[in-house]
């Protein structure tokens, strides 16, 4: 469980570091995360399946017995156990780096990188999805992120590429940062 310090001290090569996908919702972080893990050789671990494991109940239902802030808790106990390690893909849930101590943490210890996607592509990837308990206002959602995401210094558009394309320019951009 993370304790206490907002940067977790990386004393890991750039090869080694994690590469961590964020974004909002239906921009393909788990889908394009589980490709670069593939690609990479690495393990692929999605964030909000690690919250479902400790918490022994879906993400719908912390979210009815413990609200949005009980999930948050989780979360962030989530993000400082995995930024804590290396040599990992990470695809973090929407909301991960919203949080400033969060986003701090991951960019402190990874290589992280923003999906994004157009509001249509968005729209019609919800439409696909029942399982979001944000989802049922998600255009002012991402309204309320949007600096947030900003925030990160990597994007990549994933509204009109394949996963397989989209893994292929973060590997390339992770390869650039890294030599």
């Amino acid at each position: 469980m993370w304790s206490g310090a907002l940067a977790i001290p990386d004393d890991s090569t750039p090869k080694e570091k994690n590469i961590v996908l964020t974004g909002f919702m239906s921009t393909g972080k788990s889908t394009v995360g589980l490709r670069l893990a593939e690609l990479l050789k690495r393990r692929f671990v999605d964030s909000d399946n690690v919250i479902v494991e400790r918490a022994g109940m879906t993400i719908p239902q912390i979210f009815v017995r413990d609200g949005e802030v009980g999930f948050r808790v989780l979360e962030k106990e989530v993000c400082g156990d995995l930024a804590a390690q290396h040599g990992l893909v990470i695809a973090t849930g929407g909301g991960m780096l919203i949080d400033p101590d969060n986003r701090a943490r991951m960019l402190a210890s990874g290589f992280v990188v923003c999906l994004d996607a157009r509001l249509d592509v968005i729209r019609a990837r919800l439409a696909l999805a029942d399982d979001r308990p944000l989802a049922g206002n998600w255009e002012a959602l991402l309204e309320k992120r949007r600096a947030a995401y900003a925030a990160i210094p990597i994007h990549v558009d994933t509204s009109d590429k394949t996963p397989e394309i989209v893994a292929e320019e973060i590997v390339s951009q992770w390869r650039s940062a890294s030599t």
